[in-house]
């Protein structure tokens, strides 16, 4: 059961998926809450809140488009619901797109939206030290870059990144030269030139990869063309290596576009639901992370 508090419709696949879940599930939606204003404009969230006295953990939920589209609202579902599941307050979030904001604006969105959860969270039955940062594609890059440069404001205690881009040097040298969306972001031209190369490794989440980092989990397909199973493998690696817990969930077959992946794993958001409980807990629960 959702409670609709804004006028303005939210994902309707969202809210028919949610509707699927049990009345032990309730939560209520509020749409546009400002959270802050860069320059001229002026950034908004959606805040999901269960029903209860909680405190709840929180879910901060970034959404992908390549850096210079998608929203909130759309294509979003499949990181709402396990949340939802999981008894979590959470808040998804616009930020700044490419090329009309080149780098790092949408990075420092995603950087402010972390601040202000933090100071608000309370309000919103929320418990500031226990977040989750959750991002698709470019959503998942800027997440696993915000948790590898953390500073105190922004430290978190868990990260899920779905096909998230964490080696931006080995993605662009497979594709032979700076992706449309890199040109976009940097207004760049395409050649992969030694200043393009320093460019993309300092915004590699893999190149800040150190000890004391929050717990980590890892979503991709094996046939996902656009960003590349072995981005998650090999970025795993190097958070264990620095003894940083990394699991990592497999959607066998899967390709890019996240909310197909039900096709080939209808369980998955399950399987994320049971893993955030673990690390994160519950209402009023302790905290298995950082």
């Amino acid at each position: 059961m959702i409670l609709l508090k804004a006028s303005m419709k939210k994902n309707i696949l969202l809210l028919a998926l949610l509707a699927l879940l049990p009345a032990a599930f309730a939560a209520e939606l509020t749409t546009n809450i400002e959270y802050g204003v860069a320059g001229t404009n002026h950034l908004f969230l959606d805040a999901s809140v269960p029903a209860g006295t909680g405190p709840f953990p929180v879910g901060i939920v970034v959404h992908g488009g390549g850096w210079a589209s998608g929203d909130k609202e759309h294509d979003v579902a499949p990181m709402e619901i396990p949340l939802t599941a999981a008894g979590f307050t959470w808040f998804s979030i616009d930020y700044r797109l490419a090329p009309t904001h080149r780098w790092p604006a949408g990075f420092e969105d995603v950087q402010t939206a972390i601040r202000w959860v933090k100071a608000h969270a309370a309000q919103y039955k929320g418990d500031p030290q226990r977040i989750a940062l959750c991002g698709y594609s470019a959503g998942g890059h800027l997440v696993c870059l915000a948790a590898t440069q953390a500073q105190p404001d922004t430290r978190v205690q868990a990260v899920l990144g779905y096909a998230p881009p964490t080696d931006m040097v080995a993605d662009n040298e497979r594709r032979h030269g700076l992706s449309k969306s890199l040109q976009l972001l940097f207004d760049l031209p395409p050649e992969l030139t030694p200043t393009a190369r320093q460019t993309l490794a300092g915004i590699s989440p893999i190149e800040f990869v150190k000890p004391g980092l929050p717990p980590f989990l890892l979503i991709a397909g094996t046939a996902d063309k656009t960003v590349l199973y072995s981005q998650s493998v090999n970025f795993q690696a190097r958070l264990r290596a620095c003894g940083v817990p990394c699991d990592l969930l497999t959607i066998t077959n899967a390709q890019h576009r996240i909310m197909d992946w039900h096709t080939f794993d209808p369980h998955f958001e399950q399987t994320i639901q049971a893993w955030l409980v673990k690390t994160l807990g519950s209402a009023s629960g302790s905290s298995n992370g950082r």
